[in-house]
């Protein structure tokens, strides 16, 4: 029972994926102007999700210690070294649908990993009891809906096309549905998982925030247009705090 409650969950927490679905009405001029904005959205949401949510519940549950911190920068050098083998593609041609650049292709990673974690979190609490992996089910929803917007907003910016954003979001967060089998196969070393797992996850999303999206942002727009972009960055910061409230 515990697997069919703990798998369905993940499937759902998967499509939140499509919300993106909602921006294929809009004409592609007018999608480009906010663009940006859900760049900065989603370099938000990173960040907040890093330093809000992953490194409280690791130094909570585990303590935070030199070794939490060799995790956390495990993280920014494995993402470092993924981005280097990626980069074997990067050019100084324009974005495009047939040519999407490194960023786009790192944001997929991180947000795959993120989701991995979701996985092992909801199996665990269902491991617990039935509500708890309920409760932790909404929670993690309304997590992934702002970060999804995101992350499809950095996807499109990248060269990938509205359909192809969508399909590669959904692909990325069946990696939910993996973290929940290995999760529930883990059992009892679950404790010991998840001491590794959420400083490395937080720092591979400093990484992309801070080493991807944010030099994006200053690359692209400057003046006062800079202006929206710092609304939209906190914006997500706040949206991962306030979630902690819930």
């Amino acid at each position: 029972m515990v697997w069919a409650y703990a798998l369905a969950s993940v499937i759902l927490v998967s499509l939140v994926a499509f919300v993106g679905i909602f921006t294929l009405s809009v004409r592609m001029e007018r999608l480009k102007k906010v663009l940006m904005w859900l760049v900065s959205f989603a370099a938000g949401g990173l960040l907040g999700g890093a330093f809000i949510h992953l490194l409280p519940e690791a130094a909570g549950e585990f303590g935070f210690g030199a070794q939490t911190s060799l995790y956390i920068l495990g993280g920014i050098v494995t993402f470092f070294v993924l981005e280097k083998f990626i980069h074997w593609r990067h050019c100084h041609e324009p974005t495009s649908k047939e040519h999407p650049h490194p960023f786009a292709y790192m944001n997929l990673i991180g947000d795959g990993v993120h989701n991995f974690i979701d996985g092992l979190i909801i199996a665990a609490s269902y491991m617990l009891s039935v509500p708890v992996g309920v409760a932790t089910t909404i929670a993690v929803i309304l997590h992934e809906i702002p970060q999804e917007i995101g992350d499809f907003g950095v996807l499109v910016h990248g060269g990938f096309s509205r359909n192809r954003a969508l399909l590669m979001n959904f692909l990325t967060a069946l990696t939910a549905v993996a973290g929940a089998v290995v999760g529930l196969l883990l059992g009892g070393v679950m404790e010991n998982t998840g001491a590794f797992l959420l400083p490395f996850a937080a720092g591979g999303f400093i990484y992309i925030a801070g080493s991807d999206l944010i030099p994006e942002l200053n690359k692209r727009v400057c003046g006062e247009k800079a202006v929206p972009q710092l609304v939209f960055l906190v914006l997500g910061i706040l949206i991962m705090y306030g979630l902690t409230l819930l």
